[in-house]
C-alpha cells in the first residue's frame, strides 16, 4: 500500500483520532485472556472486523490491526510460530476491509516479550528479525503505516523500527510506554526516549499504555518542546481497579475527552486510548476533538540538547579493591567458597572465615542461596564478614528470585556498605524442599545483570540516568568449561566479556584436559581465569557430581580412586579427594591467575589443606 491515506493525515496539521483496546473489546465479547488474540484473526475473523467497524462508527479515524503479540516469539508460546506471516497478513487484510477508504490502518507491533542484549539474551539482530517477519506479514495485507507501541526498552523499539524500515518506507508510529514518574521500567527519563527517536526519523513520536491520562499528560508537557514531529498519546482509560479476578478501567469517556483535549493543548496530534478504552471513550473523544484546534509546535532552532551521554570512566580495576588490585597485577589469587547460614546467627560462618584469615587465603566467596535453597544472603553475609573478621569477601549474586529494579536496588545498597567483589551467577532451578511452591524470577541474565553493573561502575542506572559516583565493583562471571551444550557456552562467555567482566571462576574442574581445550578457545578474551576446585569428600559425593549436575566430569579413574579409598574408611576418602584436588590444581595452576576451592559440607580444613601444597 502506498499510504495515501495516512500521509494525508500526517500532514494537514489537524488533529486525529486513533481507536481504542482491542484486547478489552475482545474479552468484553467472551474471549478469554488464556487465548491467543492474533489467532483469532484467522479462526474469528468476523469477531475482530466487528471490534474495528465499531471504532470506526465511533469516530476513529486510524485503526490499528489485532496483531500485538503476532511475532514469532509469542506465537512460539501458542504453537503458531510458523504462521507468524498468515496471521499478520489476515489481521491487515481484515482491518483494511473494516476500513473500506474511512480509516487508514496501522499495523501493531509490540514488544518480543523477552529481554534483549544488553539485557537479555537475545541478541539485536535475532529481535530484528523476528519483528520483520511480523512487518511482511502486515505488509502482505495491505495498511498505510506501522505502530510500533507498548515499548519499555530504547534498544528493542529501535530494532523494532530498523526492522520496519528494512521492508518499507510507510510512516511509523514509535510509542513507548512509561511508569507514573515519566520513566520506563528501565529508568530512561522521557527526555531520554523523545530526543532517541526523533533522531530515527519516526514520523511520529508517542506514549501509550501502562498508565492513566494525567500521567501522561505530565510526561507530555515535558518533552513536547524536544521535537517538532507530531506526537500520539494513547494512555489507559485510567488506572485498573481488581474486581474479583478482572481489572476494571474506570475513567469515563468524559474524563478521558477532558483529557484528550488538554493532551492536545500540549502538543499532541494524534489521541486515543490503549487499554480500557471502549468503542464509548472514542466517540467522546472524537466530539470533543471537532471543537479543539492543535497547538502549534516547533523544535527551537540551535537548542542545546538536555540529554547527553553522562556516562564517566569507571574506576581503574586496581582502585576498586585488593582483590581486584592483585588481579590487576597478574598476582596468583586464592579464595574459598564457602555457604551462608541456615539461620540469622553467623556464628560458624565467622569460625570458619578464623580460619581461613589464619591459613592466609586471599578472599572467601560467599555463595547466593546454593540450589536455590533458603539462607543468608550473600550480601549480608559478606558485610558481616567483613566487619567481624577482615577478610575481604567475593560476593556470589543470582539473578534466579530477583526483578531487574530490585537486583539495582540491592548492589547500590551493597556498594553503600563496602561491598566490592561479584560473580554474577543466573542461578540454579529451584528444588522442591523445603519451599515446594517457590517460584523464580529470572527477569534477566548474567549477561544482562554484568551489563548493568558495568553501567553502575560508569554512573549510570540501567535507564542511562546518573546515580552520582560510579560504583567500584570488580565484575566476576562463571563459566563451565565442560558444558554439554560447549558452542552455547563458548557464546555466553564470550558476551559475558563484552558486558565488562573482570574475571571468570571455572565450575569445578576434576578433568584437566577439559579445562585445557576451553582455554585453547578462548584465548583470544585474555580474561583473568580462576580455576574452580572441589575436594571430594566421599564416594558418594564423587557419584552425584559425576551423574547428576550437568557439565561436571569426573573421570572414571577418579571414581575408581574414590571408591578404593573409602573401603578403607572415612577419613581415607576425605584424604584421597584431597590428593585428587590437589594434583588437579598442580596441573593446572601455571595456566589460570587463581583457584577457588570449595569447602563441600563445610570442610574448610579440607579446603586449606589444597591449598597448603
Amino acid at each position: 500500500m502506498s499510504g495515501a491515506r495516512l500521509r494525508e493525515l500526517l500532514a494537514d496539521g489537524r488533529v486525529h483520532v486513533l481507536d481504542g483496546a482491542m484486547g478489552t473489546m475482545l474479552y468484553a465479547r467472551g474471549v478469554f485472556v488464556n487465548v491467543c488474540y492474533d489467532e483469532l484473526n484467522l479462526t474469528h475473523p468476523t469477531l475482530i472486523r466487528e471490534v474495528h467497524e465499531a471504532y470506526i462508527r465511533a469516530g476513529a479515524e486510524i485503526i490499528e490491526t489485532n496483531t500485538f503479540g503476532a511475532n514469532p516469539v509469542k506465537l512460539s508460546s501458542f504453537g503458531l510460530a510458523e504462521q507468524t506471516e498468515e496471521i499478520n497478513c489476515a489481521a491487515a487484510r481484515m482491518a483494511r476491509q473494516a476500513g473500506n477508504g474511512r480509516a487508514a490502518v496501522l499495523g501493531a507491533i509490540g514488544p518480543l516479550g523477552v529481554r534483549i542484549e544488553p539485557f537479555g539474551p537475545t541478541g539485536r539482530y535475532e529481535a530484528k528479525e523476528f519483528f520483520r517477519r511480523q512487518a511482511e506479514g502486515l505488509l502482505a495485507g495491505g495498511l498505510d503505516g506501522f505502530m510500533l507501541e507498548t515499548f519499555s526498552d530504547l534498544e528493542e523499539l529501535h530494532a523494532a523500527f530498523h526492522a520496519v524500515r528494512s521492508v518499507s518506507d510507510l510512516p511509523v508510529f514509535a510509542q513507548m510506554t512509561i511508569g507514573p514518574d515519566g520513566n520506563t521500567t528501565y529508568g530512561t527519563a522521557v527526555e531520554t526516549l523523545v530526543e532517541q527517536i526523533d533522531g530515527w526519523d519516526a514520523e511520529v513520536v508517542g506514549f501509550n499504555c501502562s498508565v492513566g491520562p494525567a500521567a501522561m499528560l505530565d510526561a507530555l508537557e515535558r518533552v513536547s518542546h524536544l521535537t517538532d514531529r507530531p506526537f500520539s498519546v494513547l494512555p489507559n482509560a485510567g488506572l485498573p481497579k481488581a474486581v474479583g479476578d478482572r481489572k476494571i478501567y474506570l475513567a469515563s469517556p468524559d474524563y478521558m475527552a477532558n483529557y484528550a483535549r488538554r493532551m492536545i493543548n500540549a502538543g499532541a496530534r494524534f489521541v486515543g486510548g490503549c487499554c480500557g478504552t471502549t468503542p464509548e471513550h472514542i466517540q467522546t473523544i472524537r466530539d470533543m476533538v471537532t471543537t479543539t484546534l492543535p497547538r502549534r509546535t516547533s523544535k527551537p532552532v540551535h537548542q542545546p540538547t538536555e540529554i547527553e551521554d553522562r556516562a564517566v570512566d569507571p574506576i581503574p580495576l586496581a582502585q576498586r579493591s585488593p582483590w581486584g588490585r592483585k588481579i590487576a597485577a597478574g598476582n596468583f589469587v586464592t579464595a574459598v567458597e564457602l555457604i551462608p547460614p541456615r539461620g540469622w546467627i553467623p556464628t560458624k560462618l565467622i569460625e570458619q572465615c578464623l580460619t581461613l584469615k589464619a591459613a592466609g587465603i586471599d578472599a572467601v566467596h560467599v555463595l547466593d542461596g546454593p540450589r536455590a535453597s533458603g539462607r543468608m544472603g550473600s550480601i549480608p553475609s559478606s558485610i558481616i564478614v567483613s566487619r567481624d573478621v577482615g577478610l575481604e569477601t567475593v560476593v556470589h549474586y543470582s539473578c534466579r528470585e530477583r526483578n531487574m529494579h530490585g537486583m539495582v536496588s540491592d548492589l547500590l545498597g551493597a556498594a553503600a556498605a563496602g561491598v566490592r567483589n561479584l560473580v554474577i551467577v543466573t542461578g540454579d532451578p529451584p528444588k522442591t524442599d523445603p519451599y515446594p511452591d517457590a517460584t523464580v524470577v529470572f527477569d534477566i541474565d548474567s549477561i544482562g545483570l554484568a551489563n548493568i553493573v558495568s553501567r553502575l561502575n560508569q554512573g549510570l542506572d540501567p535507564g542511562g540516568n546518573p546515580i552520582g559516583d560510579p560504583t567500584r565493583y570488580v565484575v566476576g562471571v562463571d563459566v563451565n568449561p565442560g558444558a554439554v551444550d560447549l558452542e552455547r557456552e563458548l557464546s555466553r562467555f564470550a558476551w559475558k566479556v563484552d558486558a565488562g567482566a573482570d574475571f571468570a571462576v571455572t565450575a569445578p574442574i576434576f578433568d584437566p584436559g577439559i579445562l585445557e581445550r576451553f582455554l585453547r578457545k578462548t584465548e583470544e578474551f585474555r580474561l583473568p581465569m580462576i580455576l574452580g576446585i572441589w575436594p571430594l569428600v566421599s564416594l558418594r559425593n564423587a557419584e552425584f557430581l559425576a551423574n547428576e549436575v550437568p557439565g561436571i566430569h569426573v573421570p572414571e579413574s577418579i571414581l575408581t580412586r574414590m571408591r578404593a579409598a573409602e573401603e578403607r574408611g572415612k577419613q581415607a576418602a576425605v584424604d584421597e579427594g584431597v590428593t585428587i584436588a590437589r594434583e588437579i590444581f598442580g596441573s593446572l595452576r601455571g595456566a589460570m591467575q587463581g583457584v577457588q576451592v570449595s569447602a563441600p559440607s563445610g570442610r574448610v580444613d579440607a579446603a586449606v589443606a589444597v591449598l597448603q601444597q
